[in-house]
């Protein structure tokens, strides 16, 4: 379907692989025909004023546990990590074929393969297999592999297969049911709460076991300054790290 006029939107903050830029974009016939701190409306355009405001490519959320498709259009979201804890499990390749199939060509859903069958963090998952099924990655999914062997071997088969291992650092042993870290908010509040080290002792063992297998490492949610300095020091050593 042809758009009925073109339009050229002005004084916009162009999100550009090379930083921002303050400039135009001109869309014509549903495509976008000019971007940059050079274009202006033609006298034919409707002409948009943003105002300053950031105008990006489709955003792409690296981590979401469901598929919303209105959300995530109105979020601007074009791509989306999926999550392996589903129900069931993201555990076999008929199961992430099936979500890799999904959403096309509106909203593209690139699974995350369960690291363990049933996300257990026991017995790693047909990982090569759900790679050929359209897997992107491996996660642990909410939890956190406790058994530093299965660790190890995930990671030495993720960098095999060169695919980033997602990893929830954080040490369940320590957590417990906490709803906060520990600190002042958390007594305030009367939350059960986790020391600060649960998530750095988690995050230190996987940067470890990363640079011995040789993989890439995401941490998601990293909610300490202490985990944060795991990282930024992992970054500066060179390893593939990122959180």
């Amino acid at each position: 379907m042809k758009q009925a006029r073109p339009f050229t939107i002005t004084n916009a903050q162009l999100v550009t692989p090379g930083g921002l830029v303050h400039g135009a974009i001109r869309c014509a016939d549903g495509v976008i025909v000019a971007v940059g701190a050079d274009v202006i409306a033609q006298d034919s355009d409707e002409a948009i004023d943003a105002r300053g405001r950031l105008v990006t490519p489709g955003l792409v959320d690296l981590g979401v546990f469901a598929v919303d498709k209105p959300a995530f259009h109105f979020g601007g979201i074009t791509r989306a990590a999926l999550m392996p804890d589903q129900s069931p499990p993201l555990d076999l390749p008929s199961r992430v074929n099936f979500i890799a199939k999904s959403g096309k060509p509106d909203l593209w859903v690139h699974p995350l393969a369960a690291a363990t069958r049933g996300l257990e963090g026991r017995e790693l998952a047909e990982i090569a297999l759900m790679q050929d099924a359209g897997a992107r990655g491996i996660a642990t999914g909410r939890g956190w592999i406790a058994d530093s062997g299965v660790m190890l071997r995930l990671l030495q088969y993720a960098a095999m297969l060169d695919l980033v291992v997602v990893t929830h650092a954080e040490d369940g042993g320590l957590t417990g049911a906490a709803a906060a870290t520990a600190g002042e908010i958390a007594t305030r509040l009367g939350l059960p709460a986790a020391p600060a080290e649960a998530e750095a002792l988690a995050i230190a063992r996987d940067i470890a076991l990363a640079e011995l297998a040789g993989a890439r490492l995401h941490i998601r949610q990293v909610t300490t300054a202490r985990g944060f300095a795991l990282v930024k020091a992992a970054k500066a050593q060179g390893l593939a790290v990122t959180c």
